[in-house]
């Protein structure tokens, strides 16, 4: 499929975005393993979460969609039958480190793969420290997807993470369920705490002492109602979208702004852009607002550290956004971008530079010259959603057409984007051709 795109003038007016990709993640999976019926309001239905939902089914859950709503009849930690195929994870990287922590605990046999994106992810993060609580896991070359998992009986870790990871510390501390003491994750730095702030929602216990984040032993979670904010990463688009195009005003509304998720909205404040956090609420453990954002006149600035984990996804729209902005931008310590779904800081230095932007590559992040003018171009996906919606706003930006190749992949982790980007900007600036 493929996106024809054309400059989005003055965009306006109020949007929703739909459930936050990681959240129903996790809700899905602690919904399964607690006891009792959990329901879950405003999920995200993209390609990712329902690659999870229909593992679940295989592992016999019983999970029943109502319009925005899924019923899940938990069947606590143990309650899962044995799957008599394999288990495909699609292109969630999410659902297979996930469940590889939950599987591990297991009393069967089960094999998680993907497509050849996933399996050409690096696992070795996650069969490390499960392989250290007893976990029984062999892989594809050494470290990648298929992985085939003995479930067996746990034992409590101790362990720092090599690198900021919350699908790693997450898997851990899933698996850390099924151990008879407590686990702990020392993170170098922070990240998304998701699943910490969900656990303690559905009963089990979870402590934080400056960067070890403790699991004490014997847990039982309990089913919960759960509310699912807006995706901040999927919003992220739409943020950078109103800063860029004069004389636009957005307001987004109900988004988690939960604080290791809010790199971008900091990062773009500290650049300049006129965002306004409104009636902030708590719902569900995680707190989520309503967002004002109105054209700026954006100026740049380093961004490197502790920023990088709590804005890893919206790299390739910052990297838009920093084509707008007066000086130079860089970025640094972002070499996780390699390891995606593509090679991110490759493919959006690429498709950028196609649209006439200054911007160079280097081997952990990358340097944008701004302010420059973008013409519409041709660019591909690289079969990575965060690429194809990042370049759409780009070519939103442009002058005369862009073409976006590959764009299907969008529905991985936003299949309401593109209804979304022609009420904003427009059904005569947003085309698709098959």
């Amino acid at each position: 499929m493929k996106l024809l795109l054309r400059k989005c003038i003055s965009p306006k007016g109020e949007i929703k975005m739909g459930g936050d990709k990681s959240i129903t993640h996790r809700g899905l999976i602690i919904g399964a393993i607690a006891q009792g019926k959990t329901v879950v309001h405003g999920y995200s239905r993209c390609a990712d979460c329902m690659a999870t939902l229909e593992i679940f089914k295989q592992l016999g859950i019983s999970i029943k969609e109502s319009g925005p709503t899924i019923s899940i009849e938990g069947k606590g930690l143990d309650g899962f039958v044995e799957p008599d195929d394999v288990l495909d994870c699609k292109n969630s990287g999410t659902t297979m480190r996930l469940l590889a922590g939950v599987l591990s605990g297991q009393n069967f046999f089960s094999v998680l793969t993907g497509d050849s994106s996933l399996r050409q992810r690096p696992m070795n993060r996650i069969i490390k420290p499960l392989d250290q609580m007893g976990a029984e896991i062999r892989s594809r070359c050494g470290g990648f997807a298929p992985l085939g998992i003995k479930g067996c009986k746990l034992k409590s870790i101790d362990y720092k993470l090599p690198v900021a990871s919350a699908q790693v510390k997450s898997a851990i501390l899933l698996a850390g369920l099924y151990a008879d003491e407590e686990t702990i994750v020392e993170e170098p730095k922070l990240t998304r705490d998701h699943t910490e702030r969900m656990f303690n929602l559905f009963g089990a216990k979870v402590e934080k002492k400056d960067k070890k984040i403790i699991l004490k032993e014997k847990n039982k979670l309990n089913a919960q109602q759960l509310i699912i904010p807006g995706d901040i990463s999927s919003a992220a688009y739409f943020i950078a979208l109103a800063c860029l195009a004069p004389d636009s005003e957005l307001y987004l509304k109900d988004i988690g702004v939960n604080p290791t998720r809010t790199g971008i909205l900091d990062v773009l404040k500290m650049m300049g852009a006129d965002i306004s956090v409104v009636n902030t609420r708590t719902v569900s453990n995680e707190p989520i607002a309503g967002l004002m954002i109105k054209y700026s006149k954006l100026r740049t600035r380093e961004i490197s550290g502790q920023l990088i984990p709590r804005l890893i996804d919206e790299m390739p729209i910052l990297a838009v956004a920093a084509t707008q902005a007066q000086g130079i931008t860089v970025v640094k310590d972002a070499a996780e971008l390699r390891v995606k779904e593509t090679d991110r800081i490759r493919a959006i230095v690429v498709g950028l530079r196609n649209m006439g932007a200054k911007i160079e590559e280097k081997k952990d992040g990358f340097v944008v010259e701004g302010p420059t003018r973008l013409y519409g171009a041709q660019c591909s996906s690289f079969g990575d959603h965060r690429i194809a919606m990042a370049l759409t706003i780009a070519g939103f930006i442009a002058d005369g057409q862009t073409i976006i190749d590959g764009a299907e992949c969008i529905s991985i982790s936003f299949p309401e984007f593109i209804t979304l980007a022609k009420t904003v900007c427009g059904e005569a600036n947003v085309t698709i051709q098959d």
